[in-house]
């Protein structure tokens, strides 16, 4: 008996290090859990707050991005734009969180941030998300002022770069625990890009009636001249615009002023005006040119009436959600038949329900007149 007692005694030491390592392992274990490293968009390995409750956002589009994975919770301050009364119409994230503009501002816009006053926020951000690198205050250079990671993020978009938005989607969702969300979003996209090409893809190029958008925004609200070679609702719909060049690759393809002669030239069947051109002045709007400027009445759309009012492609970079809803009513006009189970009102509000979780459409529409998804009267 005493000897198993002695034995007994003997293993405690063994059995009490056993579970002290096992707890202290667990321990690590845990602390590791509260940090991940990602590679952002820039390529840089970035250790961050697994889950953070604070984030801001820095540079055009990114926080919309947050929106669509249903993060707005998490911003604790905003770029400057947020304020601008003018602008807020605009963008359906702007019209569906309305609180942003109460928020504290941590920078100018086009991310031009102010790292004192980012170190001066209660709470203080835990990540900075930012879109658009190269403009702005450098990301290195912030992260090293302000002590907080910044994890740069590539905007992509519908036409070129569709894949460099779903990593900036992903990202995101990793950091912020948000996959399944971030997963939906590229989901939802997929099957509304799946069935624009379903609709149009067959259609004969001897069918496809000619057509060009103009006065899209590009730093501030432009005239008619101003368009893209590659404009989303044209590439997703197959639609013949006359401002694309196939000689060229797509990434060689960007925003466009063209020249009035060319416009002339081309002389699209179809009209459509992006309607952020009438935030400009007045005179300078591409609406106004087309009822003014002798040379545009001359068009064969405009002399038959065959112009149409579609939703700012780009504003503070690209609306996804208003990109995809004009797609649709592109469809509507160049393909009616096509596209004649399509109410362009209700469709905008179910992609802005499942992206944004409120309708939005007429608010939009009563920004720019009413003119949103209409023939224009000139």
């Amino acid at each position: 008996m005493r000897k198993i007692i002695t034995r007994i005694l003997l293993s405690v030491p063994a059995i009490v290090l056993i579970f002290y390592m096992a707890g202290n392992s667990s321990l690590a274990s845990d602390r590791d859990s509260q940090t991940i490293t990602v590679t952002d968009g820039a390529g840089r390995k970035v250790t961050v707050p697994k889950c953070p409750e604070h984030v801001i956002c820095s540079g055009p589009g990114c926080l919309r991005f947050l929106t669509y994975l249903k993060l707005q919770n998490k911003i604790v301050a905003a770029d400057d734009m947020e304020k601008r009364e003018s602008d807020l119409k605009t963008r359906p994230y702007a019209i569906a969180n309305p609180q942003f503009k109460d928020y504290p501002i941590f920078g100018e816009f086009r991310g031009n941030d102010n790292p004192e006053l980012i170190v001066s926020l209660n709470p203080m951000p835990q990540v900075i998300f930012k879109t658009f690198a190269n403009s702005g205050h450098d990301p290195v250079e912030l992260q090293n002022k302000t002590g907080i990671p910044v994890i740069v993020l590539n905007h992509g978009d519908f036409s070129n770069y569709r894949e460099d938005m779903y990593q900036s989607l992903r990202i995101i969702a990793k950091v912020m625990c948000k996959e399944t969300r971030a997963e939906n979003v590229i989901s939802f996209f997929n099957r509304i890009i799946q069935d624009l090409d379903k609709r149009t893809a067959d259609i004969d190029n001897a069918d496809r009636k000619s057509c060009y958008v103009g006065g899209i925004g590009f730093k501030g609200p432009l005239g008619l001249r101003s368009t893209e070679p590659t404009y989303p609702p044209f590439m997703l719909t197959h639609s013949g615009n006359v401002a694309y060049d196939s000689g060229k690759r797509l990434s060689e393809l960007s925003h466009a002023n063209v020249a009035k002669e060319k416009i002339i030239k081309w002389d699209p069947d179809i009209l459509f005006v992006d309607l952020a051109s009438l935030i400009s002045a007045p005179e300078a709007s591409a609406v106004n040119e087309l009822k003014h400027d002798p040379a545009y009445q001359q068009l064969t759309a405009v002399k038959s009436g065959q112009v149409y009012g579609v939703l700012p492609y780009n504003w503070y970079a690209q609306n996804f959600g208003s990109i995809l809803a004009d797609a649709y009513y592109v469809g509507t006009i160049l393909y009616p038949e096509r596209f004649r189970d399509i109410s362009p009102g209700d469709k905008a509000d179910e992609i802005y329900t499942f992206l944004l979780g409120t309708p939005v459409f007429d608010e939009m529409n009563k920004t720019f007149q009413g003119k949103v998804f209409t023939r224009l009267s000139l």
